[in-house]
């Protein structure tokens, strides 16, 4: 069966077959700033959730064989922006992400990175879609034939396959911490963790995160936010926040502040509604 689960606006649970939206969840959180800026949306509801994964199916495909994979940047500030920027300046070679259809997969053009992971996000499991696979490449995808996702054996994928300079997004401190493990064990790798999706994650798992990775998109957590503010953590973005957790991670946000030209002050910032 052809079947993509996601958790999208909101954190809804949101389930897509063979290209229609067949189930839609209450969303956990109300209000996105992102979504009030670029859709109008006031608040979130299953209604409103549903039209939006249907004009993201008819507008770009997605969950689709007619997906549109290249896109120019989307955000100022987002993790795949930043990933961007770091293939462009060749700070990393690959970048390890996830996409609809084909599961994690290795890329390698800034532009796939932005069509990408600025276009969805939390995905949860999906299944083969030919079509993605092979406009993607067959042997950059870790598993063609289930659309694995599984950011560890992703970046031992990207290992074995010769890279030396790594971006990767991971959602879970647990994958964080593997991660780290297998770098230990590459004197020659050199690997850079871009944590997403962190609404909803326990403060404990938020320290790890802040201990072991390299740059926190703060989404709608409380916890993330917080620690930040108790570490003076450097940040970018006011209304949802992306955090430099390691020097590393610093210099990836100044660079990207240096491409788009600096930085624009944003008053009475709207922030998302709970946290969580």
């Amino acid at each position: 069966m052809d079947e993509h689960v996601m958790e999208a606006l909101g954190k809804s649970k949101v389930i897509i077959r063979d290209g229609k939206v067949v189930k839609v969840e209450d969303p956990q959180i109300d209000f996105c700033p992102l979504f009030y800026k670029y859709r109008g949306i006031e608040k979130l509801t299953p209604q409103i959730i549903q039209e939006n994964m249907e004009f993201r199916i008819k507008d770009f495909g997605m969950c689709t064989n007619q997906r549109k994979l290249k896109m120019d940047d989307f955000l100022s500030f987002g993790i795949s922006e930043t990933l961007g920027t770091l293939l462009d300046e060749n700070i990393i070679e690959c970048a390890v992400i996830v996409c609809e259809g084909c599961g994690t997969v290795i890329v390698e053009d800034p532009e796939l990175v932005q069509g990408i992971g600025g276009r969805i996000s939390g995905i949860i499991s999906t299944s083969p879609i030919k079509e993605i696979i092979n406009t993607l490449g067959e042997n950059k995808v870790l598993n063609p034939e289930t659309a694995d996702i599984n950011q560890v054996e992703g970046v031992i994928k990207a290992i074995n396959d010769g890279y030396k300079k790594i971006g990767v997004t991971v959602a879970s401190a647990e994958d964080a911490l593997e991660i780290r493990e297998l770098e230990s064990q590459h004197e020659d790798v050199k690997i850079f963790i871009f944590t997403v999706h962190t609404s909803g994650i326990s403060r404990e798992d938020a320290e790890i995160l802040f201990e072991h990775v390299d740059v926190i998109t703060a989404c709608a957590s409380f916890h993330i936010r917080n620690i930040a503010e108790e570490r003076d953590t450097f940040s970018v973005g006011a209304s949802i926040p992306i955090y430099a957790t390691s020097k590393d991670g610093e210099k990836f946000l100044k660079m990207r502040i240096e491409k788009i030209g600096g930085l624009k002050e944003k008053k009475d910032a709207k922030i998302p509604d709970p946290l969580i």
